[in-house]
């Protein structure tokens, strides 16, 4: 059944929860991490619930992993990472699975080709859901007998990485859906009313020397947050919402697509090899562009925000409308101290949505659309602070080695299950890339 209907337990609510075995008295190990662990595990099982068994197999672009690998790698985590080496005894679920479920950690062995996930009809669905359930059974003995900060830690870090993974399965649903011809909807929600957005404002910041990364209080951040370091920024501007869906149209009937001048060389070439002439799953039917969406086809435009594209085109539009694109120290400067709140998974739309309401207006001014709704483009390199410091061992192959050639992006999307980001998270993606939830917010110097 392809429909979400709406009897359905949202998301925030999961379907199949995992549960541990009592032990009595002697459970007395991380309860409060044995709950966290249970809840997470139990969404990535319940954003499939909807899916046929055909679905969980297709792959239609690289880059996007098939549903049945994501629930089988986030396994393989826990796995890898803490049942081999902290539970005495342990016997993995399949020999072979290291080598089918590994992403990109050269230090445990060689991964299967990423291009290639989506050939494999084998393990099965029920086979793959077999080996959840082993991993979630011995998971739960691990964290019933041991106290161990490394387990602890450890596993916080991988149900980060499933929660990155959960973002993953919904954007990379969306890429097989969106390439069906039949347009066929995930999930059962009437699409936003057609409203033109409001004007568009600015609220200015006076920069000067700030700090940006992850601050001691924070329950958890990645390594590629640390360390917290001095940077000077001038006085500047943000944009007080993200840009919309009808402004992006009027970039495209001005020619946006057709003028070389707007665009970073290697984005001309993009858009010229690649006969890009607007932003991923639009169409253009009998004159007029529709939007694939999660919900089926709409018509495009209005005050929804544009999404799905490329830091090329974010940056040929802020080129076209007269300003620029914010760094990532202007973004967290003029979102520090903001609590994060905003249209994320939990909500179960899983679409921008037009910023009809305030969000921390004391705090920043900023209407709305701080965090949640689209991913936001910076100009800045995703390269390492001063005195970065990797993970030990093979888990430094998290984040580190992907420091090159990547943009970094701010605040989370409509797909990011909410209490996963921080004003100091870092996400970050190819020029070229826009299967994500990536939209634009516009700068300007002051």
């Amino acid at each position: 059944m392809w429909l979400l209907s709406e009897a359905s337990l949202p998301i925030s609510e999961p379907r199949r929860p995992v549960t541990f075995p009592a032990t009595g008295a002697a459970d007395t190990a991380n309860p409060g991490l044995r709950e966290r662990y249970g809840q997470i595990r139990a969404v990535s099982e319940r954003l499939c619930a909807p899916l046929a068994i055909e679905d969980y197999v297709v792959q239609p672009i690289p880059e996007a992993s098939p549903p049945k690998w994501h629930l089988a790698h986030t396994s393989w985590f826990f796995e890898t990472f803490l049942l081999k080496p902290y539970l005495p005894g342990y016997a993995v679920f399949h020999p072979r699975y290291e080598f089918l479920f590994n992403s990109y950690y050269n230090g445990v062995g060689q991964p299967f080709p990423r291009a290639e996930r989506g050939r494999l009809s084998r393990p099965t669905v029920a086979e793959i859901m077999d080996y959840r359930a082993h991993v979630d059974e011995h998971m739960g003995q691990l964290l019933e007998r041991t106290e161990d900060d490394d387990v602890a830690t450890r596993t916080e870090l991988g149900l980060q990485h499933e929660q990155q993974h959960q973002e993953l399965l919904v954007t990379d649903l969306k890429a097989n859906l969106g390439a069906n011809p039949l347009a066929p909807p995930y999930l059962d929600r009437p699409a936003a009313p057609m409203e033109p957005p409001r004007d568009l404002g600015f609220v200015s910041f006076s920069g000067g020397l700030v700090e940006i990364g992850a601050t001691p209080d924070v329950d958890f951040c990645f390594d590629n947050e640390l360390p917290r370091h001095p940077v000077y920024l001038a006085p500047y501007a943000l944009s007080d919402r993200v840009v919309t869906s009808a402004e992006y149209l009027d970039f495209m009937a001005d020619g946006g697509y057709t003028n070389p001048s707007l665009w970073l060389s290697d984005g001309w070439q993009w858009v010229a090899e690649h006969r890009i002439e607007a932003p991923r799953y639009w169409s253009r039917q009998n004159g007029v562009w529709w939007e694939y969406r999660l919900s089926g086809l709409t018509e495009a435009g209005g005050s929804v925000p544009v999404t799905h594209v490329s830091a090329y085109e974010a940056d040929a539009f802020a080129r076209w409308a007269g300003y620029r694109l914010p760094t990532e120290g202007e973004w967290e400067t003029a979102t520090f101290g903001v609590t994060p709140r905003g249209n994320f998974a939990d909500d179960g739309v899983l679409h921008p949505e037009p910023a009809s309401h305030p969000a921390s207006v004391e705090e920043t001014g900023l209407i709305g659309q701080l965090f949640g709704d689209t991913w936001e483009w910076t100009s800045s390199s995703y390269a390492p602070y001063p005195g970065y410091q990797p993970l030990p061992g093979t888990l430094g192959e998290y984040n580190g080695k992907f420091m090159a050639n990547q943009l970094v992006l701010r605040g989370g999307s409509c797909a990011t299950p909410a209490g996963h980001v921080r004003v100091s998270y870092r996400n970050f993606f190819y020029p070229p890339d826009r299967w994500q939830f990536t939209g634009i917010r516009l700068a300007k110097d002051a």
